[in-house]
């Protein structure tokens, strides 16, 4: 069986050397704690600086202590620069998805993925039609919002209707670079805020009509969907009794909601479990998010001690399923 990664990240030596030269412009410091380099961003974020985020061959020996074959490469959610003015977070989304693109062509197990500015919807299309092109990028990665607006809001529409067009699926991945308000403390901006962001995304994404709107736009949540599966029978029944929640949509949220696909990133098999039942392991793709400190570095195992699977919705979890459809190649 082959495993394919779709969320593992990269942070491009090309970026690196950028905030080392030039931190004021970037907006970030490249730091040490302890003889190791780490990453620190003006609004507080700091992370270390893990030699695959930078390098080919540390990516390829992490490939192969996870068990993993082929891995998407995505850059890491805080190159996203959402919140830079025009120039530098379109200059740098490009400058990002040209060095992704030469990491992943050292070697025949990566696969690229490209970020877009996503505040500037006519550049983001821009920059999505010259990735296609450039270097056949089938996926890309976006924020779950835009410096707190929704991406179902109207002004990012041309933008997944772009992608939805050019068959190029979406990672939908909450990102920050600073700590959120009341999530201040025990690293809850991520442990607590990420799942959140992604359950009030795709929320939207289903009730504000956008998955009606466009059928054949393909969205990959991270973090195996946030909340949402989870609260998926409270939305179902608001549904039902609520008549603001059937403005945009008469659609059931349990069906709008295995129109996403979800990776496996929940640290235990008994949710996973419960995610394969609700929307069928053929909505299910491998994922690590490696090499943040919140990855699952054995992916394949958690995916293996999930109870009931039979071999072959195991190989279809792993890559032979949603994986080879939305990367248009065959995991087998």
């Amino acid at each position: 069986m082959m495993a394919v990664d779709l969320h593992n990240h990269v942070f491009p030596a090309p970026l690196v050397d950028a905030i080392r030269d030039d931190g004021d412009h970037m907006m970030a410091r490249l730091t040490e704690r302890e003889g190791a380099p780490w990453i620190e961003h003006e609004q507080g974020y700091a992370y270390p600086l893990a030699a695959e985020f930078h390098d080919p061959t540390a990516k390829l020996r992490a490939l192969d202590a996870s068990g993993l074959d082929i891995a998407a490469l995505s850059p890491a959610p805080p190159l996203f620069y959402y919140w830079a003015e025009a120039e530098l977070c379109i200059a740098v989304s490009r400058q990002v998805n040209d060095a992704v693109a030469a990491y992943a062509s050292v070697s025949e197990r990566f696969r690229p993925l490209a970020s877009l500015p996503m505040p500037y919807p006519e550049a983001a299309v821009a920059e999505l039609e010259r990735v296609v092109d450039a270097y056949g990028v089938r996926g890309v990665i976006m924020g779950t919002s835009i410096e707190g607006v929704s991406l179902a809001d109207a002004r990012f529409r041309p933008v997944l209707k772009r992608c939805a067009e050019l068959g190029v699926w979406i990672l939908a991945h909450p990102y920050y670079v600073g700590n959120k308000d009341g999530l201040q403390s025990h690293y809850l901006t991520n442990l607590i805020g990420n799942p959140y962001d992604t359950l009030l995304c795709a929320t939207h994404l289903m009730l504000d009509g956008v998955l009606d709107e466009l059928p054949s736009l393909n969205v990959v949540l991270a973090h195996g969907g946030g909340l949402l599966p989870y609260l998926i029978g409270r939305l179902e029944h608001g549904h039902r009794v609520r008549g603001e929640t059937r403005a945009d949509t008469l659609n059931s949220p349990t069906e709008l909601m295995r129109r996403f696909y979800f990776d496996t990133i929940l640290f235990d098999p008994k949710p996973l479990r419960y995610l394969v039942d609700a929307v069928g392991e053929g909505r299910l793709v491998l994922g690590t998010d490696a090499p943040f400190d919140m990855a699952d570095t054995t992916p394949g195992d958690t995916v293996g001690a999930v109870t009931g699977l039979s071999e072959e919705q195991r190989r279809l979890i792993l890559g032979a399923g949603a994986a080879s459809c939305l990367m248009g190649e065959r995991f087998v």
